[in-house]
């Protein structure tokens, strides 16, 4: 298989680990509105940007539609600080990164977040300077699940949406991919989401091998054998571990601030 003309990456949960920061700031916002934020809420919300996530905000707050906007600010002033301490990458990122550039493959970054959140999430993962392409979800008319911030990247590449490969780890952002005619693969970061009838492939991590080859590329680990493409979840899933139930915390769980949370909501 020959490379796409273009990868495009999302920020949240699929390039970053920002999703247990995002946690982190729900949880807060919540608790400041003597509510529980509950594994559902998680999956509700995962993706979502703008009037959506401001309309999901009042209504899990049992708040009038018109206090949407300002429980959206005040959760972006919370994300903002719990952004200041820093984020990872996710595991692979760098790697998948480095090998598309080896392999002359273009990559763009596609996010839903507002650009302010885009960048101080780059600059504390160290990222900044990785991607020279970028779109924002405040920088398109509309944003994920419309097309709008994909077609927007790749009017950037300069390539057709035909011809790129979209990466993404949420229902919203996989549906904004494929409207804009993309392919998508899908590599979900929250324990629950479920991305089968989303996503062209599905995808434990973007460290895998599996993921290379269905990208054209050469394998980005020497030796390394890693997990094939996931169709479907398994018993473990929502399980806070890695689906080879070694112990590891999933990449994009919440951490330890929200452990009760996870042990009481999760699914199964």
């Amino acid at each position: 298989m020959s490379p796409p003309a273009a990868v495009i990456f999302d920020n949240d949960g699929l390039t970053l680990d920002t999703e247990s920061v995002w946690t982190r700031a729900e949880v807060a916002l919540f608790a400041g509105h003597g509510r529980e934020f509950t594994h559902e809420h998680k999956l509700a919300l995962v993706g979502c940007a703008g009037p959506v996530a401001e309309a999901k905000l009042a209504a899990m707050l049992e708040r009038a539609d018109h206090e949407g906007p300002g429980l959206l600010r005040e959760l972006h002033s919370l994300l903002a600080d719990e952004l200041a301490r820093g984020c990872s990458p996710m595991p692979g990122a760098r790697e998948l990164l480095a090998e598309l550039a080896r392999a002359g493959v273009p990559v763009a970054l596609c996010s839903n977040s507002p650009r302010r959140f885009v960048d101080l999430a780059l600059d504390g993962a160290g990222m900044a300077d990785v991607f020279p392409h970028s779109i924002a979800g405040d920088e398109v008319p509309r944003g994920k699940p419309a097309p709008d911030p994909y077609l927007a990247a790749a009017a950037k590449l300069g390539v057709p949406p035909a011809a790129c490969v979209a990466l993404e780890d949420s229902p919203v952002g996989a549906a904004s991919a494929r409207s804009a005619g993309m392919r998508v693969l899908g590599i979900p970061s929250v324990p629950g989401v479920d991305l089968r009838d989303a996503v062209d492939g599905l995808f434990e991590s973007l460290a895998e091998d599996a993921l290379r080859a269905a990208l054209g590329i050469a394998t980005a680990f020497d030796g390394a054998t890693t997990p094939g493409p996931r169709i479907g979840l398994g018993e473990d899933e929502g399980s806070g571990e890695s689906p080879a139930g070694d112990g590891r915390r999933h990449p994009g769980q919440p951490d330890d601030v929200i452990d009760s949370v996870t042990r009481s909501s999760l699914p199964g």
